[in-house]
């Protein structure tokens, strides 16, 4: 289990669209939460939604099968890999997360610093 079921930050029936009208109506650099990924994939099955700069980043959460840990985005050498969900969203509360708008080709970086809940 990937220790998001008791989280604040997890919106577990919650979609794209209901996550990021949720981070837009909370208009806090760094707010965040973890939902279900929309496709059924067993290798992305989380996705973290931040909100930095009036934007809204949806980034997958990769499940890494051989050794059994998560990790942030498309897979890439010397990545970050935790033993859970929750470990991810703990490291990126204390270190800052690099946000890639991948539509401007820009970098932005930002704490997780606000649970927004969806209601």
């Amino acid at each position: 289990d990937a220790g998001v079921h008791s989280k604040a930050w997890y919106a577990a029936s919650c979609d794209r669209k209901m996550a990021e009208d949720a981070l837009y109506r909370s208009n806090k650099d760094g707010s965040f939460l973890i939902r279900k990924s929309s496709g059924q994939d067993s290798q992305q099955p989380y996705t973290l939604v931040v909100f930095y700069n009036r934007r809204v980043y949806n980034i997958p959460i990769r499940f890494i099968e051989s050794t059994r840990q998560y990790a942030l985005g498309r897979e890439k050498s010397g990545e970050e890999r935790f033993d859970s969900v929750a470990e991810i969203v703990e490291n990126h509360q204390r270190t800052s997360l690099v946000l890639i708008d991948s539509q401007n080709n820009t970098k932005d970086s930002t704490k997780l610093k606000h649970i927004v809940r969806v209601s």
